[in-house]
């Protein structure tokens, strides 16, 4: 009897094998409810298509006898879905167990471990100080120095605008008894929502302290727009790699309040603003009031990227860092840019949603929402940057530092 297939998961991550000994297609789970690897050979990933949730056992036993010229293809058929589906890359009750059971774990975890150490920057920690104080160093900036913005792409990708913006931060002294708030891009949240965690990070240099205080304050007035817990906070990497140079900077028990902001879609696509919705407004004005109330005590480092550009991002093109397109996509990087560090909330958001922000800037919510719970600042742009993640593509970032006006 035939039976519908369920569909594969909307949010994997899929990539051609970069082993020419191995080809075909590399399907991985970027949540890491399932921690397994799947390589489908380049004459099956056709096959794939038949799990769209509307076609059938029949039709993709067909598509295997197209591909195949084979008749009995049973085996086949049987094997591709039960890797599929104990993988739990499958939308269906398989993957919602793995979800269900790998979120509650993660709510116990008394702490949320590092998840990128050996891998995008030293496991080690003497490793990891001495990279940090040879491409970073010491604090050089002034007192008047409030926020920075700085990129959250892999440090080996943009080390010099790094140290451009962590280099601007006050002395250690100055910022001992800080709170660093950490907006960090949600890669992985739902829209319109703000993913918090009480939870004390680790990393290879010790233990960052989350102000939970805070964390209570904005959970119990800005309902509607709060995620507790939020499980984003186990697979992201914005706020992380902030948290390894603050550390360095100020010491491994430097207080955060770490808050992931998810993208404000509905607002991009359909108009309006962001805090149209009114769970956000509650977010915004909830966190507007801890900034006015304990300004003398914050610190604000926000951890975005800018344009994602090229094929890696469904672009036609085949993009070049600094050259051709991305000549003219710098210069409306920095009509942005300049509508952010003149503090025109309304000026910046227009060039957003103009075109539906095409240049995919990954970091508009955490800028929007900087921008609106910190009026008044003006900002610098001390370092640009387009760094050629691969052939085809490229990302740009940039750091800023911000201070009153």
């Amino acid at each position: 009897m035939s039976e519908v297939l369920p569909r594969l998961r909307f949010n994997l991550d899929f990539s051609p094998s970069p082993d020419p000994s191995r080809p075909g297609l590399f399907i991985r789970d970027p949540y890491h409810y399932s921690d397994a690897t799947l390589l489908v050979p380049p004459p099956l990933v056709q096959a794939l298509e038949c799990f769209d949730g509307e076609q059938t056992t029949l039709d993709l036993r067909s598509e295997l006898v197209r591909i195949t010229g084979e008749i009995q293809v049973g085996e086949l058929e049987k094997h591709l879905f039960d890797s599929l589906n104990e993988a739990g890359f499958l939308d269906n009750d398989r993957y919602r167990e793995l979800k269900a059971t790998r979120e509650a774990e993660f709510a116990l975890e008394p702490l949320r471990e590092a998840a990128f150490a050996g891998s995008a920057y030293p496991e080690d920690p003497v490793r990891l100080a001495d990279l940090l104080m040879g491409h970073i160093g010491k604090p050089q900036g002034a007192g008047t120095t409030i926020a920075i913005a700085a990129p959250h792409a892999s440090p080996d990708g943009g080390w010099a605008t790094y140290r451009a913006a962590y280099q601007s931060l006050p002395s250690p002294e100055e910022g001992q008894d800080r709170t660093f708030v950490v907006l960090g891009t949600s890669h992985y949240g739902a829209p319109d929502r703000f993913g918090l965690t009480r939870k004390q990070f680790t990393t290879p240099l010790g233990e960052a302290h989350t102000d939970v205080g805070l964390i209570d304050e904005l959970a119990a007035n800005a309902d509607g727009a709060v995620r507790m817990e939020d499980y984003c906070h186990y697979v992201e990497h914005s706020i992380e790699f902030q948290i390894i140079f603050l550390q360095h900077l100020y010491g491994p028990g430097v207080r955060i309040l770490p808050i992931l902001c998810g993208p404000f879609v509905k607002s991009i696509y359909q108009g309006g603003l962001p805090e149209d919705n009114e769970g956000v407004a509650r977010f915004f004005d909830t966190l507007g009031n801890i900034a006015a109330r304990e300004s003398s005590r914050l610190f604000w480092v926000l951890g975005i990227d800018m344009a994602h550009i090229g094929r890696r991002y469904g672009d036609p093109i085949r993009a070049k860092a600094n050259i051709g397109e991305m000549v003219a996509i710098e210069q409306r990087d920095r009509d942005r840019i300049a509508q952010i560090s003149a503090g025109d909330i309304q000026g910046y958001w227009s060039l957003v949603q103009d075109g539906h922000d095409d240049l995919k800037w990954c970091g508009s919510g955490p800028l929007y929402t900087f921008l609106k719970v910190m009026p008044g600042l003006k900002g610098e742009l001390l370092d640009y940057h387009q760094w050629q993640i691969d052939p085809g593509s490229v990302v740009t970032f940039g750091a800023l530092r911000f201070e009153r006006k």
